[in-house]
């Protein structure tokens, strides 16, 4: 179906935001000069030092802070890594057919959880204020905070008596003279993201849309959707809010059969009723278009997110699976704050907002109009 703005990008599996203690990181920016930038505004490049086993990490901020792997929080999330530890620990184990069927059970209940529990996770937000007014790493034209301390370490080192012995000083000496370099080229390296940070967040907190869509495409912080096989558009023509459509690809991500282990400890595989089904389908949809909220009143400074669910649904005039809207729903950021969304349940979460949506317990979801801006 799509969206009809001017410009709009689909976010591809494979990009990530970097997490660290300190905030969270992203490189933004135009192509050929992407920033990378740090809710709390810090930058930081690491200097190895030839020949001398030293080096220096170099921060506009604060020292050696290092980029973390995305965590996630849910406890559907933490679940599915200690299954994935006890699957590796069963594999070298030669686990017995009872166990392998045990965790085979536990991974689909768990499979369940998680596509149920997409609304539980949602990265910091991003303080764009904070990086617009980011003091500089140091002053330009004067020494930066690399080539300070790589000179005062190399300062405490002096040759041996066996290196001036056989010549080795003077590789030391080149030595060292590279390493100096190579740490004012880091400090410029630093002062160059600054400012481009700098620039993009200016660009965000004016209202640029472009920007919005650089900061959401570059930044990502759906991967997740990917891994389920769901895809995901977004753009807009208006500051200060955001339309997303929302394929869901239930076929792909909503399993149709269930596992369960019998009384002799075989797995039993059955088709899920159609009232358990549409159940979990029902709470996948609800529960997705609320994180896609929640990420991008997070990631933007927008007051609202519209979200637009569509999948194959059967027309019963030709036959045929069409694809139409299952949900449309415009989310507010005052809506949002103060909520406990470890305890919501995503469609009653989403039935306090202006929403379209047609669902019954044993056909599931029909076919609703889309919401429309009003200007």
């Amino acid at each position: 179906m799509g969206l009809n703005f001017r410009k709009s990008i689909k976010i591809c599996k494979g990009v990530s935001l970097n997490l660290s203690k300190s905030g969270v990181g992203v490189s933004v920016g135009t192509k050929g000069a992407r920033a990378s930038i740090n809710t709390s505004g810090r930058s930081s490049v690491k200097v190895g030092i030839p020949g001398t086993g030293l080096s220096y990490t170099a921060s506009s901020g604060s020292k050696k802070k290092t980029a973390k792997k995305r965590s996630y929080s849910s406890s559907a999330r933490k679940k599915q890594e200690e299954l994935a530890k006890k699957k590796e620990a069963l594999a070298q184990q030669k686990a017995t057919e009872l166990e392998q069927n045990r965790l085979k059970v536990e991974e689909h209940e768990n499979y369940l959880e998680l596509i149920r529990s997409v609304h539980k996770e949602c990265e910091a937000p991003i303080d764009w204020k904070a990086l617009r007014d980011a003091p500089a790493p140091f002053v330009k034209g004067q020494p930066g905070p690399a080539e300070q301390e790589t000179a005062a370490q190399l300062a405490a080192q002096k040759p041996g008596f066996m290196s001036r012995l056989f010549g080795g000083a003077e590789k030391q000496q080149r030595d060292q003279e590279a390493a100096l370099e190579a740490a004012k080229a880091a400090d410029a390296e630093a002062y160059t993201e600054w400012e481009e940070s700098k620039a993009f967040a200016e660009r965000i907190l004016k209202g640029d849309t472009d920007a919005y869509l650089e900061a959401i495409e570059t930044a990502n912080p759906f991967e997740d959707f990917a891994d389920y096989g769901s895809d995901l558009e977004f753009g807009t023509d208006q500051p200060g809010r955001m339309e997303i459509e929302f394929r869901v690809l239930s076929k792909d991500v909503v399993p149709e059969q269930s596992l369960s282990l019998t009384q002799p400890g075989k797995l039993s595989e059955k088709a899920m009723t159609k009232t358990a089904y549409f159940d979990i389908m029902q709470d996948y949809v609800c529960s997705a278009a609320i994180r896609l909220g929640r990420e991008l009143f997070s990631v933007l400074p927008v007051d609202y997110v519209m979200v637009h669910a569509v999948d194959g649904v059967l027309d019963t005039s030709t036959g045929n699976d069409e694809e139409f809207t299952l949900l449309s729903v415009l989310f507010t950021r005052e809506g949002f704050e103060g909520c406990n969304f470890d305890r919501i349940d995503p469609s009653d979460f989403v039935e306090r907002f202006q929403h379209n949506m047609s669902f019954a317990k044993t056909t599931g979801f029909h076919p609703v109009p889309r919401l429309e801006w009003e200007e």
